[in-house]
């Protein structure tokens, strides 16, 4: 699995994608899979920029590993923000309307309905969310 470690802060996200995409590349990974890993990324490395330290700053770690027959990719997000589990809160109903669903989780939403799996774990006072998707 290869790392990056950046500033847990949205400028970095182009770096973090880029990261991810060479790895995805590589790979022969479909459009259609990068496509959906890059939603799944943004998603998950703004939440971690936006709240995991607020109001101030870390340090966010991103793994990567494609492996396995079918091929999959793993990434692995890791900070040491304020614990917080993104998976515990109810899935957002979205047949409501955007007025009676209130704010937030719509964006984790589309992460476990993109990915193959989701799972999160705190330990030795770091988050660490996973996602795996199948590339082929």
């Amino acid at each position: 699995m290869e790392k990056m470690v950046v500033h847990a802060k949205a400028e970095e996200l182009e770096s973090v994608n880029a990261f991810i995409q060479k790895h995805l590349e590589q790979s022969g990974c479909p459009v259609k899979v990068q496509m959906q890993v890059a939603l799944a990324v943004e998603e998950i490395f703004v939440n971690i920029s936006s709240y995991a330290y607020h109001p101030k700053t870390g340090e966010a770690e991103i793994c990567v590993d494609v492996d396995g027959d079918p091929s999959t990719v793993t990434i692995r997000f890791m900070d040491q923000g304020y614990p917080f589990n993104p998976l515990e809160k109810p899935d957002t109903d979205t047949t409501l309307s955007a007025e009676k669903r209130g704010v937030g989780g719509l964006g984790i939403l589309l992460v476990k309905k993109t990915m193959d799996h989701v799972a999160y774990t705190y330990e030795d006072g770091r988050n660490i969310l996973t996602i795996t998707k199948e590339i082929n």
